[in-house]
């Protein structure tokens, strides 16, 4: 959605090694915000993106608007949906959102006709949302997960930030702290997960963040883990003060 962060280039370094012509898609999706007021507080930062994408050398940014990808309008969009992916934390919280991804993702692949699509891990359920499209539908693309870049003191990088005061970047990096915690315990053996998600979501109210959730998942698919899984995602979504932060760790025991 634009108002790029050196996470985003990333994707276009990514995409460069796989492709002989790299598309970047910048659009600020009506269909995710929850709020009228937070589409349109959105950063929109055009011309200072596609600056810093002709840097990276992207072959070409595309920059539909919203007629182009809804032409009959918003309320009378057709809707793609992903079931059960879609439902469950950042979904539970958000309804509708995800919808509202799958929906514009399946437009612009219809319009770009990419072979390859490069998406970041630190959106982690919607990476796995858009796998999950493109097999259910037989679309010809091959999704690549680039993973998350970080400050140095482990904050991933998100347009949220910008919401952060002096005082709450200084805190924000607990939650990377918390994921590393969390798999110090598994790698040790720990499998009471659901002791471990209580305890990291009241060390984290405990500092001041208020937290939605933290849950200890299978990779794969979201389901549930239980003792014999060998790869597990932990995610945490929280607000700190106007900003919503979200991260992940993926955990092989």
């Amino acid at each position: 959605m634009g108002n790029l962060n050196a996470g985003h280039l990333s994707l276009v370094e990514i995409a460069r090694e796989h492709a002989e012509r790299v598309v970047v898609s910048i659009f600020v999706n009506p269909t995710q915000f929850d709020e009228d007021k937070d589409f349109e507080d959105f950063p929109r930062t055009l011309e200072r993106d596609r600056r810093l994408l002709d840097r990276e050398n992207a072959d070409l940014v595309f920059m539909p608007d919203v007629e182009t990808l809804y032409p009959f309008g918003i309320d009378n969009a057709t809707l793609v949906s992903v079931p059960a992916l879609s439902d469950e934390l950042c979904g539970l919280f958000r309804p509708g959102h995800f919808d509202g991804v799958s929906s514009v993702i399946t437009r612009l692949f219809n319009l770009v006709q990419p072979d390859v699509a490069v998406f970041g891990q630190k959106d982690y359920q919607q990476q796995l949302v858009i796998n999950r499209l493109v097999k259910d539908l037989n679309l010809p693309i091959k999704i690549i997960c680039g993973e998350t870049v970080r400050e140095d003191d482990g904050l991933a990088l998100s347009s949220k930030n910008r919401h952060l005061s002096e005082e709450e970047r200084a805190l924000a990096p607990k939650i990377h702290e918390t994921l590393d915690e969390i798999e110090h315990e598994l790698e040790n053996g720990q499998r009471n997960f659901e002791v471990l998600e209580t305890q990291a979501f009241e060390k984290l109210k405990s500092l001041g963040f208020t937290p939605e959730y933290v849950s200890i998942r299978r990779a794969e698919n979201l389901d549930p883990p239980n003792r014999d899984c060998d790869e597990l995602v932990v995610l945490v979504s929280a607000w700190l003060g106007k900003a919503h932060l979200i991260d992940n760790l993926v955990v092989h025991i």
